[in-house]
């Protein structure tokens, strides 16, 4: 009658037990599908952000090409007209009146109030130092007028796609942490249907774990808004 009584009162603490950890199980799947569902949205804004970093990206890389090709082509006619006023410069000098002509003439049409500037601090250099012949095709100001603009719109472009690769890296981390959640959720759901308590703890207690670092894994991603 004593053990009969003792295991009565057994019955309804073991049945209150397991009523409380199908419930605490149940919340708990409830918190990591909301994780999971947090974790692949933001992942699939973050692949949203890596797309449109990698299309402004190669956008600014082929606007730099043009830019080159640009500024090459005009330090190419620039270099055709230096030659011919240097030609012109020695005719001057050999008495030829009309190559004076000729030349005021192609430096008005053809030089730049820029490549101008280059030519009269090359002069200036050549004078100070009759030794060695400076050219205004190597000056500095001159060559960062004509291929700065390349040069900045080249940065902004690697600039704009390492951007889209740290994106690339944080969906793929978020895609990650998503597995890992889904791993939780599953071994959670089969703890809810086994009935060997020992059993269902330990499923219990892998999946807590495995979505306890997911979902703090997760929280280290910055947010990214819509």
């Amino acid at each position: 009658m004593s053990a009969t009584t003792t295991d009565d009162a057994k019955s309804p603490r073991l049945n209150s037990l397991f009523s409380n950890l199908e419930l605490t199980i149940a919340v708990l799947l409830g918190l990591v599908s909301i994780a999971t569902a947090y974790a692949s949205f933001q992942a699939a804004l973050y692949d949203s952000q890596m797309a449109g970093a990698y299309n402004v990206g190669n956008a600014q890389a082929t606007e730099a090409e043009s830019l080159y090709l640009e500024g090459n082509q005009q330090f190419l006619q620039d270099t055709q007209v230096f030659n011919q006023l240097s030609l012109l410069q020695v005719q001057i000098a050999s008495g030829d009146a009309l190559a004076q002509e000729q030349y005021d003439t192609l430096y008005f049409q053809g030089v730049s109030d820029e490549f101008g500037a280059a030519i009269d601090r090359a002069a200036a250099q050549t004078e100070a130092d009759p030794e060695f012949f400076y050219s205004p095709l190597d000056d500095e100001d001159y060559q960062d007028f004509l291929f700065s603009p390349w040069s900045d719109m080249k940065d902004a472009s690697k600039a704009t796609i390492d951007k889209g690769d740290n994106y690339n890296s944080l969906s793929d981390k978020l895609t990650l942490y998503t597995v890992l959640m889904s791993i939780s959720l599953f071994l959670l759901g089969i703890a809810a249907l086994v009935r060997q308590r020992r059993t269902q703890l330990v499923l219990m207690g892998t999946g807590v774990v495995i979505s306890v670092v997911a979902i703090v894994l997760t929280a280290m991603v910055p947010f990214v808004g819509l």
